[in-house]
C-alpha cells in the first residue's frame, strides 16, 4: 500500500503541474519561450514519476514549476480569473548606449556657429576675406598651440596651408579659429571644407565620430548693386539738431536744415555724377545735424559708400563728419568719424557691414560744427548701401 500511495501522491503533483495551477497564458511573443521551457523540464518530471512507480523516489525529492523567461518586455500577463497587469516598459540604462570609443575621444570637436562668412555670402571676385569657426572642445585633450587649421577639401580658396591655433584650448573650452581667404575670380558658389589637425598630423573635425570637416560657402558675385541710396530717399529720416526735429523737405535756416543736391560740384571741383545730400547743423558753437534712417536688415558682404567733403565754396569749413548706426533704442555706435576741411579733396568712405549682418540696423549720418559754424556745411556724395550679386 506505501508504494500505492506514493504513485497516487506523484501522479496528483503531476497532474497538477500540467493541467491546473492557474498558470498565465502565454503572450504571442512568449509563446517560443514557454515551450522551450515545458520541453526541457518534462524528461525531469517523467523521471519523477517512474521513481514513484519503482518506489525509489526520495521523500525531499524537489519537484520543478516552470517559470515564464522572456527575452523581451511582455505587454501583459493574464492571471486566471483575472485582468490584464501592464508590464513596465524596457529602460535604458543611462550612458550604454554611447559608444565607449567615441566617448573616450582625445581629439574631438564641436561647431558652435560661423562668426563671419555665413554660408551663402556674396563677395566680389578676387576678394580677400576672414572665415572664423567657433569651435569648442569635446574631447579629453587639450589642443596646444601646436594644433591648427587644415584644409580637407574642396576650394581651398588659397587658404594657408598651416594656421595654428591662437591659444590652448582645454576640453570643454570655445575658441574662434580664423584663416585669410581670397574669393575665386568668376562667379558661381564655391565651398571649402577644413579640419583640425592634432600636433602629432592626425586630422580630426566635429559629428559623432569627429570625422567630419567643417566648412567655409560662398557665392562669388560679378555685378555690384545699389540696395538703399540715402540722397534719394533722404525724407525717409527723422532730422534733428541742436533746436529739435526738422521737417523734410527743410528750408534754409539757422536752426540747422538738409536737402538733396542732383549732380553736385564737389570740393575738389568735379562734378559728382549722381544725388548728394547736403547737411548744414545749426549755426551754433558745436552745432549739429542728424539724420535717422529707417531700420534695414544687413547682409554680409554690405558696404556703406560715399565721397564726403566740405560744400565747393565755403572755404572756410571744418566740421565733424561721422557715419553711425543704432539698434533699436540702443546705444547709437560709430563706425566711421573724420575731420573735413576744405583741402581741394574728398574723403572717400567704404565700411563693410558685415560685422552687423542679420541685424536691423539704422544709419545715422552726422555731422558737428567744428570751428565756425557759419560755414560748416557737408556734401555727402552718392551715400549708399551696395551689395555683390550673382549675375544671371
Amino acid at each position: 500500500m506505501r508504494k500505492i500511495f506514493k504513485i497516487i501522491s506523484v501522479g496528483v503533483a503531476f497532474g497538477l503541474i500540467l493541467t491546473g495551477c492557474n498558470l498565465p497564458a502565454a503572450t504571442p511573443n512568449a509563446a517560443s519561450t514557454l515551450q522551450a521551457v515545458y520541453t526541457s523540464q518534462a524528461s525531469t518530471l517523467e523521471a519523477l514519476r517512474t521513481q514513484a512507480v519503482a518506489g525509489t523516489l526520495t521523500p525531499s525529492a524537489t519537484i520543478p514549476f516552470p517559470t515564464l523567461v522572456s527575452a523581451t518586455p511582455v505587454a501583459s500577463i493574464t492571471p486566471y480569473g483575472g485582468t490584464p497587469t501592464p508590464q513596465p516598459a524596457a529602460t535604458q540604462v543611462p550612458g550604454t548606449a554611447i559608444n565607449t570609443q567615441v566617448a573616450s575621444l582625445c581629439n574631438w570637436a564641436s561647431f558652435i556657429k560661423d562668426v563671419t562668412i555665413p554660408d551663402g555670402t556674396i563677395i566680389a571676385p578676387g576678394a580677400q576675406f576672414t572665415k572664423t569657426w567657433r569651435l569648442k572642445n569635446i574631447g579629453t585633450c587639450t589642443w596646444t598651440t601646436s594644433y591648427g587649421l587644415a584644409f580637407s577639401n574642396g576650394n581651398a580658396m588659397n587658404g594657408a596651408a598651416n594656421v595654428t591655433l591662437p591659444e590652448s584650448v582645454s576640453p570643454g573650452e570655445i575658441v574662434d579659429v580664423s584663416i585669410q581667404l581670397i574669393a575665386p575670380s568668376t562667379s558661381g558658389t564655391y565651398k571649402g571644407y577644413w579640419m583640425l589637425r592634432s600636433k602629432s598630423g592626425d586630422l580630426f573635425g566635429v559629428g559623432s565620430t569627429a570625422s567630419d570637416p567643417f566648412w567655409v560657402s560662398i557665392k562669388v558675385g560679378t555685378q555690384v548693386v545699389t540696395v538703399y541710396n540715402f540722397a534719394a530717399n533722404y525724407c525717409d529720416a527723422v532730422w534733428r539738431t541742436n533746436a529739435g526735429i526738422l521737417p523734410c523737405p527743410s528750408p534754409s535756416t539757422n536752426a540747422g536744415y538738409m536737402t538733396r543736391v542732383d549732380h553736385p560740384k564737389l570740393e575738389n571741383g568735379t562734378i559728382y555724377n549722381g544725388l548728394g545730400l547736403l547737411m548744414v547743423p545749426q549755426n551754433v558753437q558745436n552745432g549739429y545735424i542728424q539724420g535717422y534712417f529707417p531700420a534695414y536688415k544687413v547682409n554680409s558682404g554690405d558696404h556703406f559708400k560715399a565721397s564726403v567733403g566740405c560744400k565747393y565754396d565755403e572755404t572756410n569749413c571744418s566740421a565733424i563728419v561721422r557715419l553711425d548706426y543704432q539698434i533699436g533704442t540702443g546705444q547709437i555706435i560709430t563706425l566711421w568719424k573724420g575731420a573735413e576741411i576744405n583741402d581741394g579733396s574728398n574723403k572717400n568712405i567704404d565700411v563693410d557691414l558685415t560685422s552687423l549682418a542679420g541685424k536691423n540696423v539704422k544709419i545715422i549720418l552726422t555731422v558737428i560744427s567744428n570751428v565756425n559754424p557759419s560755414a560748416d556745411k557737408i556734401m555727402w556724395a552718392g551715400p549708399r548701401i551696395e551689395r555683390q550679386a550673382i549675375q544671371d
